[in-house]
């Protein structure tokens, strides 16, 4: 059987012996040792000015919209994981979708304005598949109208754009650590913001806490624990490896997908990307399905990812459905992509597509 992804693990001696440390301490939650080593650690390989690990990745986003303080209407995207819009319904704001654009799938950030109104607070948009926004015409967008800007970068571990790491951009950008993503911790997530927001946003990961007695404020438990950062120190060693695995397949696919009866993802210019996922967008619902039924037949097992356009989730307004976006999730499917899928097993699924496409 081959799935859609399968988690890279690291060698059990290396997690063993990173979780002798808490062991011996006796420490294994509350920001122990390896939750401190593992921030640093990623400061350093991200190049980023902050990180906080949390126990998962949708707690960041909701944490950003609760610590930012917004209130009303928040401008996202229809084409991202359900926790992106599930994020803004749960801290009492309200979700105004903008289509996508055609090419790179992310928000078009040309209707960006239109949707803004006296109610807007920020935008929380989504780097889909580790593909950047258009992150200046953003930036233009928020000062203009004074909004805060969030990134949903779920999918961007090790991204830059123009030299610089995708995470520096916004007020604040959050990522997934689940062990379905390039890098992980099992389960896990963190947030980096700019400097001048850091100590709220760690404050309310940690309850609010100031030391053992008092608050500065409210606050909830988002912590990552000592198993989890533990993980995270044993994947993190083997990124280059992972990376050069994932382009392997990645360009062998691409090479072998050649139809004009798909369009492939398309990267903007100054992207150094990760090689995260592989989507392949097919002419309508009825070829997808054709060839999603063709590839369970051998027993693999590619996803609708994302689907379905978040602007048709039930908590939401329908009234200005994003035509574009639901036409591309209808449409969207995304391939096998691991660190060992097979050479032979990636031509075997080039070969499904290719004659089902039809």
């Amino acid at each position: 059987m081959i799935n859609v992804t399968k988690t890279f693990l690291p060698p059990q001696n290396d997690y063993q012996a990173l979780l002798k440390k808490a062991w011996e301490t006796g420490w294994m939650t509350n920001r122990g040792v390896l939750v401190q080593e593992l921030e640093q650690k990623l400061k350093e390989h991200l190049q980023v000015p902050n990180v906080i690990a949390m126990t998962n990745g949708t707690l960041p986003l909701q944490i950003a919209i609760k610590a930012l303080g917004l209130k009303g209407e928040i401008i996202t995207t229809p084409f991202s994981y359900v926790a992106t819009t599930s994020s803004i319904v749960w801290e009492g704001c309200t979700p105004v979708f903008v289509d996508i654009h055609p090419e790179y799938l992310t928000i078009d950030e040309t209707k960006i304005e239109a949707a803004i109104t006296p109610e807007t607070s920020a935008i929380l948009a989504t780097h889909v598949f580790g593909n950047p926004c258009d992150v200046e015409a953003i930036e233009m967008i928020a000062k203009k109208h004074q909004l805060k800007v969030i990134y949903d970068a779920a999918h961007c571990f090790g991204v830059t754009y123009k030299g610089q790491s995708i995470f520096t951009y916004g007020d604040v950008s959050t990522c997934s650590f689940h062990a379905t993503k390039l890098f992980h911790t099992g389960e896990g997530g963190a947030l980096v913001c700019q400097p001048e927001y850091y100590n709220t946003m760690y404050d309310h990961h940690n309850f609010g806490h100031d030391g053992p007695e008092a608050f500065h404020g409210l606050g909830i438990n988002a912590k990552m624990s000592e198993p989890q950062a533990a993980m995270g120190l044993a994947v993190l060693p083997y990124m280059s490896h992972i990376c050069a695995r994932r382009k392997f397949v990645v360009e062998r696919y691409s090479n072998g997908l050649g139809s004009e009866d798909i369009q492939l993802l398309k990267l903007r210019d100054g992207v150094e990307w990760n090689y995260c996922y592989y989507p392949v967008i097919f002419k309508n619902e009825a070829v997808l399905m054709k060839v999603k039924t063709a590839l369970e037949k051998e027993a693999i097992f590619a996803r609708r990812y994302f689907y379905p356009s978040l602007d048709t989730l039930p908590y939401v307004d329908h009234s200005e459905p994003c035509q574009l976006s639901h036409k591309i999730s209808a449409c969207v499917l995304c391939l096998p992509l691991y660190v060992d899928l097979d050479r032979q097993d990636v031509d075997r699924i080039i070969k499904i597509i290719n004659a089902n496409i039809c």
